[in-house]
């Protein structure tokens, strides 16, 4: 292994192995189609089988895994009909949220969205894109949070979650990047106003627009599988593949 893994101590072993899991594919560490290799994660995370199998089921109900018929798991990869299916969805959730949101944000909630915007845009302006990436989804994240509605919340977690990595890292124009940094000040303001009309409005195009840009970046027609000898295949390579791709880019 590249870096050493803190091993897991918590009772509930498969949680906390789900949870390491989960971030991986959402980091974009194991990609769509990437088979899971059940003894290098155990090896990662200081855990037997057992609790790895039960976390890859868990994360089966999720819909981040698939599991293969004797054959183990591997990373769920999303059509681009599906992906534009999620993104109307997301979207609709998202604008609920600031609806909600600008009835009930409290004044600490608002403040911290605020200082969260300003450093997304000190990194937008220095070009740090992990740095821009991570705080537009604490943005949107604190967003929802603030709607105050747990089922809501719950909802868009599990199914933002299926394409974080995608939806926060795919590349923009220059300008595409500058209107997006444009629609996050407009909703930092329309939020203080308390405008949830309006709000709503601009998180349901803010999310939509970017389907084109995702699906060229992440979509399944974008990314068809591959083998070593240049044909189709199941997509059955591990985290060091990945990390190997990673480090080429």
């Amino acid at each position: 292994m590249n870096r050493p893994e803190p091993e897991i101590v918590r009772t509930s072993l498969h949680l906390e192995a789900a949870a390491r899991l989960r971030e991986l594919i959402q980091s974009g560490e194991l990609e769509p189609r990437a088979r899971i290799n059940e003894l290098e994660l155990c090896a990662r995370f200081g855990i037997s089988r057992t609790p790895l199998r039960e976390a890859i089921k868990v994360l089966s109900t999720e819909g981040l895994l698939e599991l293969l018929p004797n054959r183990g798991a591997r990373v769920t990869s999303i059509s681009d009909a599906e992906l534009e299916e999620m993104l109307e969805v997301i979207a609709g959730l998202e604008a609920t949220a600031a609806e909600l949101a600008c009835r009930r944000v409290t004044e600490e909630a608002l403040t911290d969205i605020a200082a969260k915007h300003r450093a997304m845009v000190d990194a937008y302006k220095r070009l740090d894109q992990a740095a821009y990436f991570t705080l537009n989804r604490e943005i949107h994240d604190a967003i929802v949070a603030a709607s105050g509605n747990t089922t809501l919340a719950g909802i868009y977690t599990n199914l933002a979650g299926r394409i974080q990595r995608a939806r926060y890292s795919a590349h923009k124009t220059p300008a595409q990047w500058k209107q997006a940094v444009d629609e996050h000040e407009e909703m930092v303001r329309l939020l203080r106003g308390r405008d949830g009309q309006r709000l709503a409005s601009l998180m349901r195009k803010h999310v939509l627009s970017k389907a084109p840009v995702i699906a060229a970046a992440y979509g399944e027609s974008a990314n068809p599988p591959r083998r070593r000898d240049g044909g189709q295949t199941d997509g059955s390579h591990s985290i060091k593949a990945s990390r190997r791709r990673s480090s080429m880019q």
